[in-house]
């Protein structure tokens, strides 16, 4: 079984759960796309690097989700971008440098956020959706959330639609 990216349930709502996400390491590429070419624009270099496409041709076990991430609701040709997550232990100074320029290695510290899970294939129009019901359950919630969301999708594209797991994660807002 994959492994995923670790987080503990802080607490559960009617339809989303308030996570605390352990600090971790992503390889990301950012991509001026739509929604729906992001991921298979950027794909291949992340799957590059996590098979031998780094410095120490060093093979990296795959994670998920497989998360496209973008700051505020613009899901035009802005920035998008999609990240692989290192393994679980995974320290920053110790990853091998990609090969790939595209490739950026980012290190993330502990992060409460809200998630919402659904099902079906995560199109741009489900998304948005699933976003919005989440956006308006955590204000109601009195939860501030920041302007940053990740569309984080857990199964190969080949599994029917219909049974592809997906989740909406969204950062708090820290108030300064």
């Amino acid at each position: 079984m994959t492994k995923q990216q670790e987080f503990r349930v802080l607490h559960t709502y009617e339809d989303f759960e308030l996570r605390e996400y352990l600090p971790c390491v992503i390889a990301e590429v950012k991509v001026s796309a739509n929604y729906s070419t992001a991921t298979r624009s950027a794909f291949s270099s992340l799957f590059n690097y996590i098979s031998q496409g780094n410095e120490s041709s060093q093979k990296i076990a795959m994670t998920a989700p497989v998360i496209t991430a973008q700051k505020a609701d613009r899901s035009d040709s802005a920035g998008w971008y999609v990240s692989f997550v290192m393994p679980s232990g995974s320290a920053f100074d110790h990853m091998p440098h990609p090969n790939d320029s595209q490739v950026r290695l980012r290190e993330l510290d502990t992060e409460t956020c809200v998630a919402k899970s659904f099902r079906g294939t995560a199109t741009d129009e489900l998304s948005r959706k699933k976003v919005q019901e989440l956006r308006t359950s955590a204000s109601k919630a009195n939860i501030a959330l920041s302007d940053e969301t990740r569309i984080c999708r857990f199964d190969p594209p080949f599994k029917p639609g219909f049974l592809q797991y997906n989740e909406i994660v969204i950062p708090i807002h820290l108030g300064k």
